[in-house]
C-alpha cells in the first residue's frame, strides 16, 4: 500500500529564490538538453524543406534516417526553435517547456503508432519516426524533471521546500521528523 503525506493547509505556490546562481547546475542540464534537441529538430526540418518534399506527401522521403514531408519539416522547425528559445531563457521556462514537449512527443509517438499505414498518417511517420518520438519525449521529460522530482533533492531546492512547508526556512538543511512539533508550537 502506498502512503504519502497529506497537507491540510492551503496550497502554496512555489517561490523560487533569486539568490540561486543563474548558472546553477540544474539550469545547465535543461538548457543544454533543450538546445541540442532543438538544434537537431531545426536542422532536420531545414533539410526536409530543402529536399522540396510535398507538404502532405506520404511517400518514402527520408532525411537523416527519418521519414518526412513538408508539414513535419515545418513542425520540426517550430518546435526546435521553441526549445532553443527555452534554452536561451533557461530556468523554469526551459524546464517546463521540456516537460510539456516531452509529454507531447510521447503522445505523438503513440498517436502515429496507431496511424501507421493508414490514410490519416498526414505527417508521413514510419516506425523509425515513432521510436525517435518516444526517445526524444523521454529525454525531454527527464531534462525537465531534473531537479524537480526525486527523493534526494537538496533542502535548498525550491521544489523540495514547496513539498515540505513544515520545514523551518532558517534551517533548510535539517528537516524535521514527521510528527515532530516546532518548539514555538509547544506551550
Amino acid at each position: 500500500m502506498a502512503t504519502h503525506t497529506v497537507h491540510t493547509g492551503p496550497r502554496r505556490r512555489i517561490r523560487f529564490d533569486e539568490h540561486l546562481p543563474v548558472d546553477h547546475r540544474l539550469n545547465l542540464v535543461y538548457r543544454i538538453g533543450a538546445g541540442l534537441i532543438g538544434l537537431f529538430l531545426v536542422v532536420f526540418g531545414i533539410l526536409g524543406l530543402l529536399d522540396q518534399i510535398g507538404f502532405f506527401n506520404t511517400g518514402g522521403d527520408t532525411v537523416v534516417g527519418l521519414n518526412t514531408n513538408g508539414a513535419l519539416s515545418v513542425l520540426s522547425i517550430c518546435v526546435g526553435v521553441i526549445l532553443f528559445v527555452g534554452m536561451v531563457i533557461g530556468g523554469n521556462v526551459a524546464s517546463t517547456l521540456n516537460m510539456v514537449f516531452g509529454v507531447l512527443f510521447l503522445l505523438n509517438g503513440f498517436l502515429f503508432l496507431g496511424l501507421l499505414d493508414t490514410d490519416s498518417n498526414f505527417l508521413a511517420f514510419r516506425m523509425q519516426n515513432v521510436l525517435f518520438s518516444f526517445i526524444v519525449g523521454l529525454l525531454l521529460m527527464t531534462f525537465g524533471m531534473y531537479g524537480r522530482v526525486g527523493s534526494a533533492l537538496p533542502h535548498d531546492n525550491p521544489y523540495w521546500r514547496a513539498r515540505h512547508p513544515e520545514a523551518s526556512p532558517q534551517r533548510p538543511e535539517q528537516p524535521r521528523e514527521p510528527g515532530s512539533r516546532d518548539q514555538s508550537q509547544v506551550r
